[in-house]
């Protein structure tokens, strides 16, 4: 485990591993086979990579945003290169996120990033999912999916005949990844990359439909 100097609202404590030492992820990967068919495969090859970050104690809740969404753009710049090679599609990238943050919960913290994410990074075909540590969710099936034991922003290759489907509340995100080609672009030729402007520029979005 390696550990990096105290900078900004997120420390970095654990640098990109297969298995993280501080979460215990085995168990809970272990149940999420029967839910996601590349999860296996993705993880005997060694193409699930977790990154682990911690809040700073005092830390505001927009700068944790802030940081939360350069890790999850780093995340995904490092999955787009292996999506062209052989298995491309088993490439996935968790960010981790540790500790608490005053005036807000880790729900309310994977909000904006993961909203503004998945709208920059879908044209050019990466995913993005958020789950809150201890928050149950179901399946498209209706199946309970357990738990996570932490939360974390799961990046990850996306599957154009599958995924869409999981987007049916964003018509448009979901035309987006349907269609999507990763032609090298700089997705933030348009964009500042800079959180204030990212996150108004997502606020402005069509907000999910609710079905």
């Amino acid at each position: 485990m390696t550990t990096a100097p105290r900078a900004g609202a997120l420390r970095l404590t654990e640098a990109r591993t297969e298995f993280p030492l501080s979460v215990d992820v085995g168990p809970y990967l272990s149940k999420l086979y029967e839910h996601c068919p590349f999860l296996r495969p993705s993880v005997r090859r060694g193409m699930t990579g977790w990154t682990v970050y911690e809040i700073v104690p005092g830390s505001h809740r927009y700068a944790v945003e802030a940081e939360l969404f350069h890790a999850g753009v780093q995340a995904a710049e490092w999955v787009r290169p292996l999506m062209a090679r052989p298995f491309g599609t088993l490439a996935c990238e968790n960010v981790v996120l540790l500790g608490q943050c005053e005036g807000a919960d880790h729900r309310e913290l994977l909000a904006w990033p993961h909203w503004a994410l998945k709208h920059l990074y879908a044209p050019v075909g990466v995913m993005f999912g958020k789950f809150a540590q201890g928050t149950a969710e179901t399946d498209r099936q209706g199946r309970s999916i357990p738990p996570p034991p932490c939360s974390f922003l799961p990046v990850r290759a996306g599957v154009r005949p599958l995924d869409p489907k999981f987007l049916a509340g964003s018509p448009d995100l979901a035309a987006a990844l349907a269609v999507s080609v990763d032609d090298g672009r700089d997705v933030f030729e348009y964009i500042p990359c800079e959180w204030k402007a990212v996150r108004e520029w997502a606020s402005s979005l069509p907000r999910p439909q609710q079905r």
